[in-house]
């Protein structure tokens, strides 16, 4: 299967911090790939050189053959990027926001109806819909946002932090939502989490930084026998305290 992701030694160096470092891997169609790791270890900084809002300092990512560093421009029409702090407009019905949001992408009124009816079809919000988005819970936001991200079929959807803050109903919605998108549509993704129950049950492989390295990447099942410890916290906290060490 073609990868949608070639992610190639990309690093990033501020004044005095390294905060990514030959970072390597990919993704390929249809695959959820969760990049983990403490606070500051560079999971962000990472991502926002795959999205293209940072300039690397050296190394490359390419993005359906598209490179960061020569097509940006490229590389935005087939990726989309959620941020854990995304908001919308609270005056806005959900409707009008979506409607919004497709005429960003495109002017045709078949194709903007089109990204529109498919982004209903997925939140799942239905006559809430017609409603401010000011009335919304968080969790009816975060299906919002979402199915906003997702409603012209990017190549590659980044997520940060996609469920933070949603109580558990709401988290599984979105968990389901996304393997759905991956599996039915062959969707691909990039995630970060801090949790670790969320990874395990929606990604296909899993990638552990700390301090700026890619320490490890594989299947939860398989990093767990590596490890030899029965759940993927333990096999993070044992990467992160072996990096700790060296």
């Amino acid at each position: 299967m073609a990868n949608v992701l070639e992610v190639k030694e990309l690093s990033k160096q501020y004044t005095k911090v390294l905060a990514a470092d030959k970072v390597s891997f990919d993704i390929s169609e249809g695959e959820i790939f969760a990049l983990i790791g403490p606070n500051g270890a560079g999971k962000t900084t990472t991502i926002r050189m795959i999205s293209t809002l940072l300039a690397p300092t050296s190394g490359d990512a390419i993005v359906d053959g598209h490179s960061i560093i020569k097509e940006p421009e490229k590389v935005r029409e087939c990726i989309t990027y959620l941020p854990d702090e995304a908001g919308a407009y609270k005056q806005m019905t959900g409707i009008k926001y979506l409607r919004f949001m497709a005429g960003l992408f495109t002017t045709d009124i078949d194709k903007l109806n089109g990204f529109v009816d498919r982004a209903k079809n997925i939140c799942g919000l239905g006559e809430r819909l017609n409603d401010k988005i000011g009335s919304y819970s968080r969790g009816m936001i975060r299906k919002l946002l979402l199915s906003r991200a997702v409603m012209t079929k990017p190549k590659l959807a980044i997520l940060d932090e996609p469920t933070s803050g949603l109580d558990v109903l709401n988290a599984i919605e979105i968990r389901k939502m996304i393997k759905k998108l991956a599996e039915e549509e062959g969707m691909s993704f990039l995630l970060s989490s801090h949790n670790m129950l969320e990874i395990e049950f929606v990604s296909d492989r899993i990638g552990i930084i700390s301090k700026g390295h890619l320490m490890v990447t594989g299947r939860a099942d398989e990093l767990k026998e590596r490890y030899g410890v029965p759940n993927l916290e333990h096999v993070f906290e044992k990467v992160v305290n072996e990096n700790e060490v060296h």
